[in-house]
């Protein structure tokens, strides 16, 4: 098992910048390839960016690329997730997760975080 604790998230004026942070416990982050997901009211949860177990391959989704930034420091156990020229439609709950493989497919990830919110104002 591995637990995962998101922070960062807040109000954000259109333009701005967050950085949101993932830490894990019970396990090392690097048995794991870890990712960025987001649920907005009345959607459902989405892919945001994935990162490999070594950090040497990333992926977004393409209404994030290019204005975030996924990296993991292995040695700190934590991932982050910097988010630059935020948009109104960027407001979501941003969740953290880690799994075996890597895959866009939220159902098929195996430990989340509780999630942070993240609010973008026009």
């Amino acid at each position: 098992q591995v637990q995962l604790v998101e922070s960062g998230g807040g109000l954000v004026q259109a333009g701005g910048s967050l950085r949101l942070s993932c830490a894990g416990s019970g396990r090392p982050l690097s048995d794991f390839a870890l990712g960025w997901f987001r649920q907005a009211p009345g959607k459902e949860r989405e892919y945001v960016a994935i990162i490999t177990r070594g950090g040497g391959v990333t992926y977004y989704s393409r209404s994030v690329e290019p204005r975030f930034t996924i990296t993991r420091d292995n040695a700190k156990n934590t991932m982050y997730l910097e988010m630059n020229s935020l948009k109104p439609e960027d407001t979501a709950v941003y969740y953290c997760a880690a799994n075996a493989n890597i895959t866009p497919n939220s159902r098929s990830w195996d430990f989340w975080g509780q999630g942070t919110q993240v609010t973008v104002s026009s």
